[in-house]
């Protein structure tokens, strides 16, 4: 929670207090009292969570207002509180919880009209109407300046991604040029200069080295990860290598983040099962608790027979055998490491086994750290463990479908 926003509803608080205190009704309405004034606090207090929870917030400064009526007080201080609630649901939620803020805010407002203990005029009606339409209308406006400035901020991205390509096809273009022609002229001096050939050979070495730092540096700030398939696109591509899976995925309003770790961490789980078990069936469920969204990935499977498995689990990456060197790290010069997926190697998942048993789209041996990575930034967090006959990945991250 950012300290702005306590501040803001500190201020809030204080203001309806004073509010209540010193304004004052004649009949047909009660007058203030201590339980007036808390009726005032308590809705301005539900707002502190007006950003991280905005329908709710909505509903129970609604119910406040309802409460207020029926308790015979004014309608001076407490509706503020719901209209600032409907102007905060209409700046950052989606269409579909506008829809259900304005449903909310409509039973209030017909609450209020049928408890109240003053009669109904049109005044009133108009001001609550122009009250209604300014803060919907505040909302959407603050929602759609913020579209256009990331709108904005996509195009420079863009752009700056463009000249960074730019730059890389340059910057490469000259490395190759010059690769190409050293080597030609080793391949032609070979013979009669062999020390002159050794030099071409030190410079094709070490142009190719430049090139290759320079390929990593603007690869970093150029790369953007495509949208991920959806969960459904996994489990055929399981099933499709000859492995059982069940897939129980409840409908979940995930923001955009929150879709994408979830993804990413069911793809490393599932391919962690697939590496280090010969059979058993493979159980992903996803649903919704509260406000959280929760991904458990079982494997009831036994480990490869060629496996050891308290390192399998304890790693979750594995590794090719027959001392073959993997990029990025792992043995080389011929050491032997277990083999701890299955034998055919068939590609999973756009980035798991080839033939022949490499590696194609993902460092080994970072299995746990990159999902518990992945967790942690999306704001949750990540269990995974053995457990009698498998072994569960489960984690919880914050849905942020509002957001």
């Amino acid at each position: 929670m950012r300290k702005s926003q306590l501040w803001q509803t500190l201020g809030f608080v204080v203001a309806a207090a004073v509010a209540s205190v010193l304004t004052s009704a004649g009949p047909p309405y009660r007058a203030t009292d201590a339980f007036g004034v808390g009726l005032a606090v308590l809705a301005a207090g539900c707002l502190l969570r007006r950003q991280a929870a905005p329908i709710p917030v909505l509903v129970a400064t609604a119910l406040v207002v309802v409460a207020n009526a029926a308790a015979g007080y004014p309608p001076t201080v407490v509706p503020w509180a719901t209209w600032v609630a409907l102007f905060t649901c209409f700046s950052v939620c989606t269409r579909r919880y506008r829809a259900v803020a304005v449903v909310v805010t409509l039973a209030a407002v017909a609450g209020h009209f049928a408890f109240d203990r003053g009669a109904v005029q049109v005044e009133a009606v108009f001001g609550v109407t122009m009250t209604f339409l300014i803060a919907v209308v505040a909302g959407d406006a603050v929602r759609s300046r913020g579209a256009a400035a990331a709108a904005e901020q996509a195009r420079q991205r863009a752009e700056e991604r463009t000249e960074l390509a730019r730059e890389l096809h340059d910057s490469l273009g000259h490395a190759v040029n010059v690769v190409v022609m050293q080597a030609g002229v080793a391949r032609r001096v070979f013979d009669e200069n062999p020390r002159f050939a050794r030099e071409a050979l030190g410079h094709i070495e070490t142009v190719g080295r430049d090139a290759l730092g320079e390929l990593d540096r603007l690869v970093r700030v150029v790369r953007t990860e495509q949208p991920p398939p959806e969960l459904a696109a996994l489990a055929e591509h399981v099933r499709a290598a000859g492995r059982e899976l069940r897939l129980r995925a409840e409908q979940v309003e995930l923001g955009a983040g929150t879709a994408h770790a979830l993804h990413r961490i069911a793809q490393e789980a599932i391919t962690n099962a697939l590496r280090h078990t010969d059979s058993g069936r493979i159980d992903v469920r996803l649903r919704q608790v509260g406000e959280t969204a929760v991904l458990e990935v079982v494997n009831e499977g036994g480990h490869l027979p060629g496996g050891r498995p308290g390192r399998d689990r304890a790693e979750l990456g594995g590794g090719p055998d027959r001392g073959e060197a993997v990029s990025g790290g792992g043995p080389d010069r011929g050491e032997a490491v277990p083999r701890v997926w299955p034998d055919r190697g068939e590609a999973v998942l756009g980035g798991g086994l080839d033939r022949g048993g490499a590696v194609s789209g993902g460092r080994p041996g970072h299995g746990l750290a990159n999902m518990r990575e992945r967790a942690r930034l999306a704001g949750g967090e990540l269990e995974a463990g053995p457990f009698e006959g498998g072994f569960r990945v489960r984690a919880t991250l914050p849905t942020g479908a509002h957001r």
